[in-house]
């Protein structure tokens, strides 16, 4: 299994030289001996949770290699990709490790659903959910970003190498004037959540030296900007309806991802969260009645990774506790979401729960 250190020596190789573009690290203004007082909040539960979790996804990946438990979502470049940053944030690469082959076979799959109208949509045309495949492209593009670079057959890690370049490039085209993206591969009228997708998956590219131009992170930091709330909360329209835990949550790892990391837009972003944080919220009962719940958490576990042990120490005990207790009843070790998948709920909170790992370079500190 890499170290923390090969993963981000690997990184941060890979992005030097850049002249524009994103900081290739999760926080670079932090001070790197601050990471003594993130405490250590990995129990042995979580880890058993976690080991049974992994174990389900890989068992049960479907014949092709794509994730999808359900016949809606089966061979869903979403689900798939998210399953493959599980696995990854484990510490299983490509052909290497426990559930190296499971990676490897998602990749193979994701990159084989790669469209030609228009070039570089990565998409699968027969899975029976078609709303929002811009999502299926986002996720997609960061596992595959991910994954650069730990690649070790040289045929595999070319092709890779010249999807995620076609990838990167048709986010680039549909970034509307506003700064966001929509539910399909043009310039739309822009959402939030669709936004923090496509501007996560660039930074993971320009992380491992692909070029992001600059302007690009300038116009999504306006645009998510425009939708914070007088809350602190962000909306799913720029200046239009009311903030929302999953949303907002996306919003502030937007600003992340493009390079925003101080400022009252991020303070006042958390400390709305912050109202949210489980066990607290409706009376202990958590999300479990929002559709978004591993959604939103997935984004909001990032966000308080990324703010630094105050917020983190605080957060994430109580999403681990409610993470293993909804889990706990179930005997084949995954995470139901009845709106999506197995396969995705169990993806989703293995990633939150292995985030103090540090093996996804997206998220080192």
């Amino acid at each position: 299994m890499p170290s923390r250190r090969q993963f981000i020596t690997r990184s941060m190789t890979a992005g030097a030289g850049l002249a524009f573009g994103f900081p290739t690290r999760a926080n670079p203004g932090a001070d790197p001996f601050t990471e003594r007082e993130y405490q250590n909040l990995v129990t042995p539960d979580v880890r058993r949770a976690v080991d049974r979790g992994l174990q389900f996804l890989a068992t049960t990946q479907n014949r092709d290699g794509s994730f999808g438990d359900s016949p809606m979502f089966h061979g869903n470049l979403a689900v798939t990709s998210l399953a493959g940053l599980a696995l990854m944030a484990g510490g299983h690469q490509p052909g290497r490790g426990q559930y190296g082959d499971a990676v490897k076979r998602a990749l193979n799959f994701v990159l084989s659903m790669e469209q030609r109208n228009p070039e570089g949509f990565l998409n699968n045309p027969t899975s029976l959910y078609k709303q929002g495949p811009m999502y299926n492209h986002g996720f997609a593009t960061l596992f595959l970003a991910e994954a650069h670079g730990m690649v070790a057959d040289r045929k595999l890690g070319k092709n890779l190498a010249d999807t995620i370049r076609r990838a990167v490039d048709l986010i680039i085209r549909c970034q509307n004037s506003e700064g966001g993206w929509r539910y399909d591969p043009m310039k739309q009228h822009a959402d939030s959540s669709v936004t923090i997708c496509q501007i996560m998956a660039l930074r993971a590219a320009r992380n491992v030296g692909f070029f992001v131009p600059k302007e690009v992170a300038d116009k999504c930091v306006k645009y998510v900007r425009s939708c914070q709330t007088a809350d602190g909360g962000f909306s799913y329209f720029a200046g239009q309806g009311p903030a929302a835990f999953a949303r907002s949550a996306a919003g502030v790892v937007a600003l992340y991802c493009a390079g925003v990391y101080t400022g009252p837009e991020i303070e006042r972003g958390l400390r709305y969260l912050m109202k949210f944080k489980p066990g607290d919220f409706a009376g202990g009962r958590g999300f479990m009645p929002e559709s978004h719940y591993f959604y939103g958490h997935y984004y909001a576990a990032q966000a308080m990774w990324t703010a630094g042990p105050k917020y983190w120490n605080d957060w994430f005990p109580a999403i681990r506790d409610e993470l293993l207790r909804i889990n706990r009843s179930r005997n084949d070790g995954s995470w139901q979401d009845p709106t999506v998948c197995g396969h995705y709920a169990t993806a989703m909170a293995c990633i939150i729960l292995q985030i103090p790992n540090n093996y996804l370079p997206i998220l080192q500190k």
